[in-house]
């Protein structure tokens, strides 16, 4: 991976960050942190906000853009959006309602087969992890101080279809809660179609359980 794919990379991953933190994640100086940083935005890939944090200069902040956004894979979301509309106009609601059905079925017979050595909460956590990684999710697990975990994804390959049909990101998260079981509880922290960077979840035992 070149150096310019990780520095986008990390933007994607990391949110937006001041250059002198990119040069470090990267193992550069940052005047030439900021030289790629500046290549980019001429190419409409990246841009700066200037952010104030106490006294002092404000801080400059380097965040992908649409077009930056765009790099990463989207599973041919025209097609995938022209499908979903074609499926309310041929079958209603309800036929729309049943393929969602279906792909939330296919999704939990996969991973549940995938799961199915995971032993206690933590295996299965960083299991359903992995696996998010595998199909493009660009997933995180990060433990939290007051206990449990929070799953980020900074990638939603699948994000034109949920935001044609919202139905798609609920369909997720029963997965996730059927596949971690009754003894882990799921929520939904950040939401991408609602304005958030990316999604994530928060993961914690639930009262009494074990493992």
């Amino acid at each position: 991976m070149s150096t310019v794919d990780r520095l986008m990379h990390l933007l994607k991953t990391r949110g937006p960050q001041p250059a002198h933190v990119l040069a470090g994640w990267l193992g550069l100086t940052s005047m030439g942190a900021r030289k790629h940083l500046l290549a980019l935005e001429e190419r409409g890939m990246v841009r700066s906000e200037d952010r104030q944090q106490g006294v002092g200069r404000p801080a400059r902040y380097w965040d992908l853009t649409h077009a930056g956004q765009a790099r990463f894979p989207d599973r041919h979301a025209d097609l995938t959006v022209q499908l979903i509309r074609q499926v309310r106009q041929v079958f209603g609601d309800e036929g729309l309602e049943r393929l969602v059905a279906q792909r939330e079925r296919e999704t939990r017979s996969s991973y549940d087969a995938e799961l199915a050595k995971s032993r206690g909460a933590a295996e299965r956590v960083m299991a359903l992890t992995e696996l998010r990684n595998r199909d493009g999710y660009m997933a995180e697990l990060t433990p939290r101080d007051e206990g449990g975990w929070l799953l980020s994804e900074n990638h939603c390959p699948i994000c034109s279809a949920a935001g044609a049909c919202p139905d798609f990101c609920a369909s997720e998260l029963n997965v996730f809660r059927h596949l971690l079981g009754p003894g882990v509880q799921v929520e939904r922290e950040d939401h991408a179609l609602a304005g958030a960077r990316r999604c994530s979840y928060r993961i914690v035992p639930a009262v009494g359980a074990e493992g």
